[in-house]
């Protein structure tokens, strides 16, 4: 792993956040629905950020696993 990168620990914090974010946003717009255009706006860029953080940090722990010790 770099030496400048984020350790696994960070990555394993970023992954529970993001997928929990992203549990949210889905319990949410479970039990509302959505609203309006706001709000689907609202669900399109939250789910690409809380998405793209999971997804990048799965790939990213998943690279790293062979590498440590």
């Amino acid at each position: 792993m770099s030496r400048f990168g984020p350790t696994r620990g960070e990555l394993k914090l970023r992954l529970a956040i993001s997928l929990f974010g992203l549990a949210l946003m889905i319990g949410a717009y479970a039990s509302n629905g959505i609203g309006g255009i706001a709000s689907l706006e609202i669900g399109i860029i939250g789910g690409a950020f809380f998405g793209g953080s999971a997804i990048w940090s799965a790939r990213r722990l998943w690279q790293t696993k062979d590498q440590d010790p």
